[in-house]
């Protein structure tokens, strides 16, 4: 992992200011910063956005929400890209679908919402599959379920 990913992935440099290595500092943070927060591993929230998009972004919130009370990261990609992004041009649908792939591939785990399984849903649980990644279906009131 090079240097520039420790500091993003945890917020701080393993450097000191004036560009040295510094393991011992390093650690010092890494081991309050998990003392603090925990490990928490980033999940990809899998639910439907296009059709009833105000009711299905407050869905996505409300399992981003759920995510981080059960110690997880939430990434949610439909809550994001349509800030900007067009999701009724299939062009930049296309594109916003390639990013999900490249994110999801970033997580550790996916949630998929199983009361109502789009076919953009279906294509994230394919390539969850391909990645190999652990998936957990949530029914209608965010409980595990069995499919």
């Amino acid at each position: 992992m090079t240097t520039t990913a420790l500091t993003t992935d945890l917020g701080f440099s393993p450097h000191n200011t004036e560009g040295y290595p510094d393991p011992t500092a390093f650690t010092a943070l890494k081991n309050l910063q998990r003392a603090e927060y925990g490990y928490r591993p980033l999940v990809y929230i899998c639910s439907p956005y296009s059709g009833d998009t105000e009711n299905n972004v407050e869905l996505a919130r409300a399992l981003c929400a759920h995510a981080v009370s059960r110690h997880k990261i939430p990434l949610a990609p439909h809550l994001l890209f349509p800030q900007f992004m067009d999701d009724t041009d299939a062009s930049e649908r296309e594109l916003a679908m390639f990013f999900n792939r490249i994110l999801l591939s970033k997580c550790e785990a996916i949630w998929v919402y199983t009361a109502r399984v789009s076919a953009e849903m279906r294509s994230e649980i394919e390539w969850a599959h391909h990645l190999e990644l652990p998936i957990t279906y949530l029914d209608a009131d965010f409980q595990e379920v069995t499919l």
